[in-house]
């Protein structure tokens, strides 16, 4: 009888358990600090300042961030000036797109908007001069 309760147990912990150890979704890392930001772009159709990061610090891109625009000038020298929400609303990172409509942070409420998904950095970057990106 206590070898059948013992199997039992197991059975419902690991029944129970296995989503927590690694079945799941990885959660979405906290954004990075701008130490390790590449690039950032301005998508004037969607009203979205991006940050584009590099994680591993080898200048690869791989964690993007989308904020909404509130408002764009330009400084008296000319420069884009964005005032933007304080928190994205987008996410782009291992292959999914994450979206956070309470703009509050990464702490565990964003939802996947797309899977297996890549930023498409062609579509603001479409050429090469020299055989360097432009």
């Amino acid at each position: 009888m206590v070898r059948l309760l013992a199997i039992l147990w197991v059975s419902l912990w690991l029944l129970a358990g296995s989503p927590a150890i690694g079945w799941g979704k990885d959660a979405l890392p906290v954004e990075p600090d701008l130490n390790s930001r590449v690039d950032e772009l301005y998508d004037h159709e969607a009203r979205l300042f991006i940050l584009l990061y590099s994680l591993k610090g080898n200048g690869q891109i791989d964690y993007v961030t989308g904020r909404l625009v509130q408002e764009y000038s330009r400084s008296s020298y000319g420069n884009p000036v964005y005032q933007t929400e304080v928190q994205p609303l987008f996410y782009w990172w291992n292959h999914t797109m994450w979206s956070d409509p309470e703009q509050d942070g990464v702490n565990g409420n964003e939802r996947v908007y797309q899977e297996n998904t890549e930023f498409d950095l062609s579509r603001y970057k479409p050429c090469l001069f020299n055989g360097q990106p432009c």
